[in-house]
């Protein structure tokens, strides 16, 4: 049973932390007993556990849009289902890109909050959805679409939305601000009360919103109600780093937005106690970390170093960056977890890579995604220079050779990099896109002139049931060998996203690691080739126990030797375990 009272002052202090430079019209008593019945928590409601782990090794999320995969005549959420169903009975878990109304930046522009789109389907089948798999659902929360009824009403002043957006003006200090954007920061907008300039992080079309104003999160948590009622179960806080504002300030990572994140995860988690909440900010990794706060803020944070490491430490054949940045990363306290990914409908971003790699290896990278068929994407720095920032590509191109060229080892660099990252310490999160081998798609980049449209290809579903069927071609055998690792990870407890993990010095052309079950009854040894050479893997080195019989989890053979020499084909992972 839930201690209202408790969660009461616990709501007033975090308010009290939020609006500690504001003047509200409104006491944080009331203002907390408003977010509490609005989240509808009552004393029936179960009380959340701190430190607890909501996930297991089974956990392994999907990432798609509503429409990858469509089909005449079909709504595409319920063609969706049907794909899920008949072939990833091993993924438990949906991350559905944003599935409402919108207006630009494919779904991040929202109009309706509180509406599915009706070229997807409705809420009935988002529901069907949630009651098979984990359900994430992103919670757009920086801005919102120049089209809502909000902004309208920002615009005539009046009625609900009228003061939810964020202004400055154009003779405010504003250069300090960090964005990922090289548009203007202020939009000019002809509201009834006069020309106003409305804060706009990412694009025009995406307004900011002011959290200053109570009743915006208020707002938020009424929708945050509504996705929990249509089975939602994660909530992927969307660009969440740039909520709070202060005109001369950077505007990013501020101690409100801190403050806000864990406002919310205390009622989330008081609603339904094993809901969890993800950060989303695309950002340096010190920084990035830091949205765990004290296992009293974001439950998983999204591991955004890891794609630009792993990709160059495929192309380069060293595992030196990658190896550095593994050894600094803390392992996550219990009530938190790192939600891995290498590829998604963004492009793979260079902002946290930043202080990992040097200037050179991160000019190698973009230089060898650009002769793979990949585009790059630019933003202003803080001293006003172009620098690029995000890389669009698909992964099956992006690892299509080495910085020599490319080569015929890309099927078997794509699945070692899906193998290292399913047996990392985390929750593992797979693109669709990856799932089935999808390149780049040249004629939506041209019809949107878009650079992430490159890796947003949409499948017409008995196109793809065809080439599925053929196990000879590239999206089956890739689909065929994803599905064989995360069988293999899911039934495995020392692949818990919590288990203990150590790094392996093994030179930097084995990329290794060590993870250990919380019982220390399993343990399994990653190593994998990140080169196009054979190389030797003396299992000396990992001083396996003489007494125990030693396995590869991937090709089933038993290790009979336990001081023999291994050999790695080019891009070859083993997993050796010792339970079968």
């Amino acid at each position: 049973m839930a201690d209202i009272n408790a969660l009461k002052q616990k709501l007033i202090q975090q308010l009290g932390c939020i609006y500690q430079d504001i003047t509200l019209d409104v006491s944080a008593d009331d203002l907390a007993e408003q977010l509490i019945n609005t989240m509808n928590i009552s004393v029936d409601c179960d009380e959340p556990h701190p430190y607890a782990n909501h996930w297991s090794q089974q956990d392994v999320i999907m990432i798609t849009y509503g429409d990858s995969i469509i089909q005449e005549g079909q709504k595409p959420l319920s063609i969706l289902a049907e794909f899920m169903d008949n072939y990833l009975e091993c993924i438990n878990g949906v991350h559905i890109l944003p599935f409402f109304p919108y207006s630009s930046d494919d779904g991040f522009a929202v109009i309706d909050y509180s509406s599915v789109n009706d070229a997807l389907g409705d809420w009935s089948d988002i529901e069907l959805i949630a009651s098979k798999r984990r359900l994430m659902s992103d919670l757009v929360i920086n801005h919102c679409s120049s089209r809502s009824a909000w902004f309208q009403n920002f615009i005539k002043g009046e009625g609900l939305g009228h003061d939810y957006f964020f202004t400055a003006k154009p003779e405010d200090d504003l250069s300090a601000v960090v964005r990922p954007r090289t548009s203007d920061l202020l939009r000019p907008t002809e509201t009834a009360t006069g020309l106003q300039h409305v804060w706009c992080t990412f694009s025009h079309d995406q307004v900011d919103f002011d959290f200053r104003n109570p009743q915006v999160l208020l707002e938020f948590v009424r929708i945050i109600r509504q996705y929990l009622d249509a089975g939602v179960n994660i909530f992927r806080l969307d660009a969440v780093a740039f909520l709070w504002k202060i005109v001369g300030s950077k505007s990013i990572n501020l101690a409100q937005t801190h403050e806000v994140i864990r406002l919310l995860r205390t009622l989330i988690e008081h609603a339904q106690n094993n809901a969890v909440v993800i950060t989303e900010t695309n950002i340096p990794n010190t920084q990035n970390l830091t949205y765990f706060g004290n296992a009293n803020e974001a439950h998983c944070i999204y591991n955004f170093s890891l794609p630009p490491l792993l990709i160059n430490t495929l192309i380069t054949g060293s595992c030196l960056y990658l190896k550095r940045w593994q050894m600094s990363m803390p392992p996550a306290q219990d009530g938190t977890t790192y939600f891995n990914f290498i590829a998604s409908h963004d492009g793979v971003g260079l902002r946290p890579a930043e202080g990992l790699l040097d200037e050179d290896e991160i000019n190698t990278l973009v230089e060898t995604m650009v002769s793979f068929g990949g585009k790059i994407s630019s933003r202003t720095s803080e001293d006003g220079q172009q620098k690029p920032y995000e890389m669009n590509i698909a992964l099956i191109d992006a690892l299509q050779g080495t910085v020599k060229g490319k080569d015929q080892f890309g099927l078997d660099r794509f699945s070692c990099a899906h193998a290292i990252m399913l047996g990392l310490e985390g929750i593992p999160g797979i693109y669709i896109h990856s799932l089935l081998g999808t390149g780049n798609d040249y004629e939506k980049l041209a019809n949107t002139s878009h650079n992430r449209a490159i890796n947003r290809h949409r499948w017409d579903y008995n196109e793809l049931s065809r080439l599925l069927a053929d196990d000879n071609n590239q999206h089956s055998k890739v689909l065929a060998s994803l599905i064989k690792l995360i069988s293999i990870r899911t039934r495995q407890r020392a692949f818990n996203p919590n288990a203990t993990q150590f790094t392996l010095h093994l030179g930097l052309q084995l990329f290794g690691f060590w993870r250990q079950s919380r019982d220390r009854r399993q343990s399994i040894f990653c190593i994998s080739n990140i080169t196009d050479q054979v190389m030797e893997l003396p299992l000396a080195e990992l001083n396996l126990i003489g007494t125990e019989t030693w396995f590869d989890l991937i090709d089933g053979e038993v290790i009979a030797d336990i001081n023999a020499v291994m050999l790695l084909e080019p891009y070859q992972t083993v997993w050796i375990s010792n339970v079968a």
